[in-house]
């Protein structure tokens, strides 16, 4: 099986290349959904982001409330890193059992993870190709506001605190510009899956 890694920052356009790669028959796995399952009540993130963070962060029916957890986090790196060291070895644990399934199910397959954080963790280094998405600094500014409710200071506090989309295309083995219209984008990924096809 091939593995491979998708990555970007905060809201330029992972997920639809996700899809599409789906559509073209990949085996998909999105780290922040993931992320949402080991930290689900009873689950073993979920008491240690609660003992950290306190009663605050979580919902009415008790669940953990990513907002109210993303306005502690994105404004301290010192917190921003606890929960990152709390959330990640469970993440890539979980990611590792998907792995294995979709081996065993189908090993000619083309697998990929979708992590924003897959270079500052170096979770990177365990797939045999990286594809990195960015897109235009200004068109990622209005997606996040936009997607997440936010103005604009804040979505440039949550798209600073990443590594920036320049830094991470170093690790690229290949990139997708989704600034442009979806057609072009998609054209854009189905090429690359035309490539990670023939590499194997």
């Amino acid at each position: 099986m091939l593995k491979v890694g998708l990555t970007g920052s905060i809201a330029v356009g992972k997920s639809f290349v996700l899809a599409v790669l789906a559509e073209l028959g990949c085996i998909t796995f999105d780290a922040d959904k993931i992320a949402h399952a080991v930290m689900a009540p009873g689950r073993d993130a979920y008491e240690d982001v609660v003992g950290e963070f306190g009663p605050g962060v979580l919902a009415a029916d008790g669940a953990i409330d990513r907002a109210k957890l993303g306005g502690i986090v994105f404004a301290s790196a010192e917190r921003r890193k606890l929960l990152n060291e709390i959330v990640h070895p469970r993440v890539i644990e979980e990611q590792n059992r998907l792995l294995l399934e979709a081996e065993a199910a189908a090993p000619n397959g083309i697998a990929v993870v979708d992590a924003a954080l897959m270079i500052e963790s170096g979770g990177y280094k365990r797939f045999d190709k990286v594809i990195v998405v960015y897109c235009d600094p200004e068109v990622q500014i209005e997606r996040l506001m936009r997607r997440n409710h936010i103005n604009r200071q804040e979505a440039e506090l949550r798209i600073s605190a990443q590594m920036p989309s320049e830094e991470k295309r170093r690790y690229a083995d290949y990139e997708v510009d989704t600034t442009g219209e979806f057609e072009a984008t998609r054209a854009r990924v189905r090429e690359i899956y035309e490539f990670l096809v023939s590499s194997f």
